[in-house]
């Protein structure tokens, strides 16, 4: 680990907060900054959980939702062509130019407000599409409705990516975004399941009826209602979650700026009822949101390059995996309605394990940042490790679903969760205090310009 040690010219941040929280004192009037952070606690835990979960939630639902928009779209080939194009686009689109311009709005940015207005838009959007399962409508109408609610799902994952990520930073806990990074991966879990299950589900004579799949489970305007209000109650609970969260959060503060003022020699009952009155609302006070510093990017960048390019190659890489598994078939000739959400579900498991091992401080990779960055770079040998397999069925060089499926598809999947998750983690021990929610928020956009990238540099592979 020297190398990798030597090939920085920083050191990690450690403010008098952290030195504070770990020998559980209290604060003096020299760490004010140590009155805004909270021991850990499995409930906050818990909470940053579900909305990690709801942050990507929306988004997996539209691609569960896939073969429901084929059959909504059967009557025009152009769109049915192209839907799924037009969707990533608008998407990516959306999302990276909604995260650059949150991610400069920094000054006076409530994120609390940012995160609220991100689930209610999405409970709005979502109770909308379930109830347009229930409408019959032409293609070329659904579709422009289909962009719309997909323009507005995109807006608020920015809203989202950039409040919640900058939130969490704010704790100087290092251990909820990891429970961030963690819902996300349960959320990329469940879909491919519930479509295993419904595939199963449905008997295979009755899936024969129909070439086109209408008659399957995911097909049916039943299945996309089930998805899309499953959605909205994801996110109806976690705002309420949210909600308490923040309530949580101001009575904590309360009692530690009441400790503080009780230090100092001022009355503890008015110190306390002071803090919760300015603390009571569900955003962060006028004056706290005002005093945040606005940390220019480039200065975010400096302080920390190899986590930020680290995890921009990670996600970037990571794109190639959906265009090969939709391509690969079984060689042992297993059903593709199976076998391809069974090699989606794989690569979820492991991405869902590998943000779950950065728990485990001996296998921390966060004070090696340029360790991270090569871990990164090396994973560019899972494409070639891909055309190995046998794609569109024309023949594998190594003839083994277990070789596809777990050397390949798990083990790409547990480097994603690994790399992502370690490299937001540690991007709060490489800045100042009062520049932890900046990172954060920097760190989160970083993450979905690699996403951007990957998928636009995924058309390349179109045609293999």
């Amino acid at each position: 680990m020297g190398l990798f040690r030597s090939r920085q010219e920083y050191q990690p941040v450690r403010g008098e907060a952290d030195e504070d929280r770990d020998e559980e004192s209290i604060p003096d009037d020299s760490d004010v900054g140590a009155t805004l952070e909270a021991p850990f606690s499995w409930m906050e835990y818990a909470i940053f959980l579900l909305l990690g979960i709801a942050m990507l939630w929306a988004w997996n639902m539209f691609l569960a939702a896939a073969p429901y928009f084929q059959k909504r779209f059967s009557t025009s080939a152009w769109i049915l062509n192209h839907f799924q194009a037009a969707e990533v686009s608008v998407s990516t689109i959306t999302n990276l130019g909604s995260m650059i311009i949150l991610t400069k709005l920094q000054k006076g940015a409530s994120y609390p407000k940012r995160i609220s207005s991100s689930l209610t838009i999405n409970i709005i959007v979502f109770a909308i599409l379930a109830l347009s399962t229930l409408v019959h409508t032409a293609a070329s109408p659904y579709f422009g409705f289909l962009l719309v609610a997909i323009f507005a799902a995109s807006f608020s994952t920015g809203l989202i990516q950039n409040g919640l990520f900058s939130f969490a930073s704010g704790f100087g806990r290092s251990e909820y975004t990891q429970a961030i990074m963690t819902g996300q991966a349960v959320a990329g879990v469940l879909p491919p399941l519930a479509q295993i299950i419904s595939v199963l589900a449905v008997p295979a004579k009755k899936q024969k009826e129909d070439g086109n799949g209408a008659d399957t489970a995911d097909a049916s305007p039943k299945s996309a209602f089930i998805y899309f209000l499953t959605a909205t109650i994801i996110s109806v609970l976690a705002l309420l979650a949210f909600f308490y969260l923040l309530r949580r959060e101001a009575n904590s503060r309360a009692l530690r700026s009441a400790a503080k003022s009780t230090v100092n020699g001022a009355s503890e009952g008015d110190a306390l009822n002071g803090r919760l009155r300015d603390t009571s609302t569900q955003d962060e006070a006028p004056d706290e949101v005002n005093e945040r510093p606005s940390v220019p990017l480039s200065t975010l960048f400096r302080r920390m390059p190899f986590l930020a390019l680290a995890v921009f190659i990670c996600f970037a890489v990571t794109m190639v995996f959906p265009v090969f598994t939709a391509s690969i078939f079984s060689v042992n000739k297993i059903d593709s309605a199976i076998f391809i959400p069974t090699a989606f579900l794989l690569w979820n498991i492991g991405d869902l394990v590998g943000r779950l091992v950065t728990l485990w401080p001996k296998i921390s990779l966060t004070h090696y940042p340029f360790a991270l960055f090569c871990l990164a770079m090396a994973r560019l040998l899972f494409i070639p490790l891909y055309f190995l397999c046998n794609i569109k069925d024309k023949g594998a060089a190594i003839s083994s679903d277990f070789f596809y499926l777990i050397i390949v598809q798990f083990l790409f999947g547990l480097t994603n969760g690994y790399l992502g998750s370690s490299c937001m983690m540690g991007s709060g021990e490489w800045v100042l205090p009062e520049e932890r929610e900046a990172a954060g928020g920097f760190m989160g956009l970083m993450l979905v310009g690699g996403l951007t990238v990957g998928s636009l540099l995924s058309f390349l592979l179109g045609d293999i």
